[in-house]
């Protein structure tokens, strides 16, 4: 599967999650570009990426970043800190 990520660094959230089957590669990748280029134009700055997982919860473990809240994130690496 390959997951197309639109992520608001600013406020920490995932703002959409399109998902698309591998033999689609080229309609994600041209829908990457247009909301790369219809946030350009509105002048905002957000990360728009593509991955390819095997299912959702592979790419939620490896990119948990998207997923989960700032506070989340800083919880788990001051218990990290911490071990």
């Amino acid at each position: 599967m390959i997951y197309l990520i639109d992520y608001d660094r600013q406020s920490g959230k995932l703002r959409e999650m399109r998902t698309y089957p591998d033999e689609m590669r080229a309609t994600a990748e041209y829908e990457r570009l247009q909301l790369e280029l219809g946030l350009l134009v509105e002048r905002l700055t957000r990360e728009v990426v593509l991955f390819e997982a095997t299912d959702e919860a592979s790419l939620r473990h490896t990119h948990s970043r998207y997923f989960e809240s700032l506070e989340d994130l800083a919880a788990r690496g001051a218990e990290l800190a911490q071990s």
